[in-house]
């Protein structure tokens, strides 16, 4: 990652997708932080056409996680797997939980952090049927708790100019050219052949939620996988891990202080660097 960041020498290794650190990993890396930040990849099992498997989303969702936790100290946790994907559901293999069960995921999750000490949830969204998650992050932090949802579409386009993707975010809706190129890049053993020759444009969607994906594709593809390329894919993930940057700061400011009548207060004032910049 560019930037002033260093990769941190605390992050454990990974067996597949699921995390292999030791508590004592967990405390060491938030040692240096003031607000510990558990990052939680969040993905789908859902159909991704002809040539891309039912767990894509988690598997993007893991691979942007990854390397989130490789560049910043975060605790990495274990995927959702299944999510909100009820507009795949006329294809064989999709498999869906409520918006209402998914929200409670996610509360419990980050209420069962707080108690092992860790502030603050990130959620690393790869589904874009997951708008539940977006209430969630709204309603966290009425409550003045700390979650952030990311990436931002905003983060996806700076990805896009920056990867050199062609395709808009608008075309590139479902097993198109972001998605096939992550997984060049990450997993090309799970890549069936086919995505060169699947291309198809629906960029009218605008009843979507009322008639599903069935409506707009027959093979489950909208975007143009033809373009992908695992060179891409790199760029892509190197791009969000960047585009991190101000979230990981915003998130680990020091919280307000109350003022004495009780309405919100300022951060207390930053300690000067000392001497020797440390």
């Amino acid at each position: 990652m560019g930037g002033s960041h260093m990769r941190s020498a605390a992050y454990g290794p990974v067996h597949g997708l699921l995390p292999a650190d030791t508590t004592e990993d967990v405390r060491t890396r938030g040692a240096g932080v003031s607000q510990r930040i558990a990052v939680l990849p969040v993905g789908s099992f859902e159909q991704h056409g002809p040539f891309l498997p039912l767990a894509t989303d988690t598997l993007v969702a893991c691979a942007i996680a990854r390397e989130i936790a490789d560049a910043y100290p975060v605790h990495l946790l274990p995927p959702v797997t299944i999510s909100c994907s009820h507009e795949h559901a006329a294809w064989p293999g999709t498999v869906s939980i409520s918006a209402v069960t998914l929200h409670a995921v996610i509360r419990d999750i980050a209420d069962s952090l707080r108690r092992s000490g860790v502030d603050t949830l990130v959620l690393v969204n790869g589904h874009g049927g997951n708008y539940v998650l977006g209430n969630a992050v709204q309603e966290a932090s009425a409550r003045g708790e700390r979650m952030a949802l990311y990436p931002a579409p905003e983060d996806w386009e700076t990805a896009r100019e920056r990867a050199g993707v062609v395709t808009s975010l608008l075309t590139d809706m479902h097993a198109g050219e972001i998605e096939t190129s992550i997984l060049l890049h990450t997993h090309p053993e799970s890549l069936r052949p086919g995505y060169e020759t699947s291309d198809h444009v629906a960029d009218d969607r605008r009843h979507l939620l009322t008639v599903g994906m069935a409506a707009y594709t027959d093979s489950g593809v909208i975007g143009r996988p033809s373009l992908a390329w695992a060179e891409k894919g790199k760029e892509l993930l190197t791009s969000l891990t960047d585009s991190f940057a101000p979230y990981f700061s915003l998130l680990t400011e020091p919280p307000s202080t109350p003022s004495p009548s009780g309405a919100p207060g300022t951060p207390p004032p930053a300690t000067p660097p000392s001497p020797s910049g440390v």
